[in-house]
């Protein structure tokens, strides 16, 4: 086995001897290094991004306006008519909500909206409920539980426990 990898080689014409420019005529590199006569190219000056005079793409296509964060959290949307698919004082934690296929992912944390109506007590456990939608779970004899959001995207909160 070792023999055989010691003569191990690259395949035939796979490997290419780098091309060393302008070092004289009898390297058939040399006087332009492959540039060509005069002009900008020939030169040397043109920067990323330059369309020759013409406009360049990065100012022919409209703005993105507004400020993004780059700490925005985004959470995965579940309304409260989508819980009655879990049973009378069932658990309804991400992970069920993930089990389920309610949501697709966990995102920076789940938010319960208020949309639709719940005619059985479940506990909820969520990072963030809406006014209506704690009303809702409430009113139908429920409990809600707030879980600590995460600190980076995909990361669990310092507070929240570990597996």
């Amino acid at each position: 086995m070792s023999d055989y990898l010691a003569r191990l080689r690259p395949a035939e014409g796979a490997v290419h001897r780098r091309k060393r420019v302008g070092r004289g005529i009898g390297s058939g590199h040399g006087k332009t290094a492959g540039r060509g006569t005069k002009g900008q190219k020939a030169r040397g000056a043109v920067r990323p991004g330059f369309e020759g005079g013409q406009t360049p793409l990065g100012r022919r296509i409209p703005h993105l306006r507004g400020f993004r964060p780059p700490a925005r959290k985004e959470f995965a949307i579940v309304n409260v008519s989508q819980l009655v698919a879990f049973d009378r004082d069932a658990q309804v934690t991400p992970e069920a909500l993930l089990e389920r296929r309610i949501i697709s992912a966990l995102k920076d944390g789940v938010k319960i909206l208020g949309d639709g109506e719940l005619d059985r007590p479940l506990v909820v456990r969520a990072h963030k409920f809406s006014a209506s939608a704690e009303e809702k779970i409430r009113a139908a004899g429920g409990t809600v539980e707030l879980l600590p959001v995460g600190g980076q995207r995909g990361q669990p909160a310092a507070d929240a426990p570990t597996k």
